[in-house]
Parts: structure tokens; C-alpha cells; sequence
């Protein structure tokens, strides 16, 4: 059966209107993941305050996103709203869905505020079976060293990838820390973990490489690849 939703997420970002439209229009795998091959038409093309983005399936399905961009004296305000049809198990769909957009939004934050304007390689990455336990977030987090760490705190952690062959210890900020994610911020990269298995899935992450920013499409791609076989294989050590 079919349910219609609705997400609404209400922000202040430290950014120009303009930032933020090209964040959410042509930057997105520098803070979430690649939205350019979408086949979405824009009904509401306003630039820089009014987007609104959908895409139509059959039997009524429908997904939209709406930002409404407004200058204010404390920044920008950015006002969102995600609506459209779920369909099986809806509720935990519903419930992730509302999760998430809270934990992007706040990504959105930081890269408008860190890295605007750097070019990324982005790497999106799936745990082992391990990773869908009950307990996988909560043993992930434990594994890292970052039991008890809280927002905004600084920790010298050892990450793989990011451009060496051997995991290397980075001084990384933890800007954002709940029971089902975690938000970790180097100088020049921001690896978001997401506790999936809460909603079905499995634990997994992204990894926003912008150490590559003056480099050619062609050497961010192959970054990218090799961030994701050193994100694999670190979460199956992890989980093993």
C-alpha cells in the first residue's frame, strides 16, 4: 500500500543564497551523494530562492523536494521539504528518512562553512553482513576509539584512504554524534557514518575527499575508487 509523506526541515546557514542553491543543485556529492543523473524536472526554477525538484513514477508514485532560500540577519535560511509516496514498510522508511534529513542538513552546514567551492571525491560505502546487527552502530563507534566523544570535540583518530596507502592518524573533529550517526571532519575530508542497521539496512558511510580539489575529474574519480576499497576493507576488519 501506497502512503504519502511529508519532511520538513527549517535551518540557518552561514552561507549566500547563492551558495546554497549551487550546494543543493550542483554540489550535492560534496555533502550528501550525486543527485545529477536523477531524472528530475524542476517545476519551481527560481534562482536563488525557490527550487522545487520531482520525479513521477507509475500507480501515483511521485518524490519532491522543495528549498525555499531566504536571506535573514543571522544568515541565510533554508527552509526544505521532502514529500512523496513510500511504499513497503513505510514506517521504518519514514522514520530513516526523517533521520537523515537531519544529519544532511547539518553536513550541508559544513561543508558551506569548511569546504565550499572545493572540488570532491566522493565514495559511498556498504558494512559487511556484520554491519546489520542490532548492536552495529553502537560496536562501530566503540571500534573507532570515539565511545563517549562529544560534539565539537577534537580526536587523533587513524583513517584509511584519503590518499595514503596505510591507514594514517588525522587530527578529525567530531561534528556530530546522535545513537544512529556520526559526523567526523578532517581538514580535508568529511567521513559521515550512518547507522542503517536501526532502519533495515546496514551500517555504512561516505567519504568527501576534497584534498583532490585542483585536480582533473579523471584523478578525483580514481580517489574516490581508491577510498572506497579502503573504507571496505577497514569496516570488514572493524566487523571481522
Amino acid at each position: 500500500m501506497n502512503h504519502e509523506f511529508t519532511i520538513v526541515h527549517d535551518g540557518i546557514l552561514r552561507a549566500t543564497p547563492e551558495q546554497i542553491w549551487k550546494a543543493v543543485t550542483d554540489d550535492t556529492a560534496a555533502w550528501m551523494f550525486p543527485t545529477d543523473q536523477w531524472p528530475a524536472v524542476r517545476t519551481v526554477d527560481e534562482y536563488p530562492t525557490h527550487l522545487v525538484s520531482r520525479m513521477e513514477g507509475p500507480d501515483g508514485w511521485y518524490n519532491q523536494l522543495e528549498h525555499v532560500i531566504t536571506p535573514g540577519p543571522n544568515g541565510t535560511e533554508l527552509h526544505y521539504v521532502h514529500s512523496g509516496v513510500m511504499t513497503d514498510n513505510w514506517e521504518q522508511q519514514y522514520d530513516g528518512a526523517e533521520k537523515h534529513t537531519v544529519f544532511y542538513h547539518h553536513t550541508l552546514g559544513q561543508y558551506l562553512e569548511h569546504f565550499f567551492g572545493r572540488a570532491v571525491a566522493f565514495s559511498d560505502v556498504r558494512g559487511p553482513d556484520a554491519a546489520a546487527e542490532p548492536d552495529a552502530f553502537k560496536r562501530f563507534v566503540a571500534q573507532i576509539g570515539l565511545d563517549g566523544a562529544m560534539e565539537g570535540e577534537k580526536r587523533e583518530l587513524e583513517l584509511p584512504g584519503l590518499g595514503s596507502p596505510t591507514p594514517t592518524v588525522v587530527e578529525t573533529t567530531v561534528d556530530f554524534r546522535n545513537e544512529n550517526f556520526l559526523g567526523l571532519r578532517t581538514p580535508d575530508a568529511m567521513v559521515r557514518v550512518f547507522g542503517r542497521n536501526a532502519f533495515g539496512d546496514r551500517v555504512g558511510l561516505t567519504v568527501h575527499d576534497f584534498s583532490l580539489d585542483t585536480a582533473s575529474p579523471e584523478e578525483r574519480a580514481a580517489r574516490g575508487e581508491e577510498n572506497t576499497t579502503a573504507f571496505t576493507e577497514w569496516l570488514g576488519r572493524l566487523y571481522a
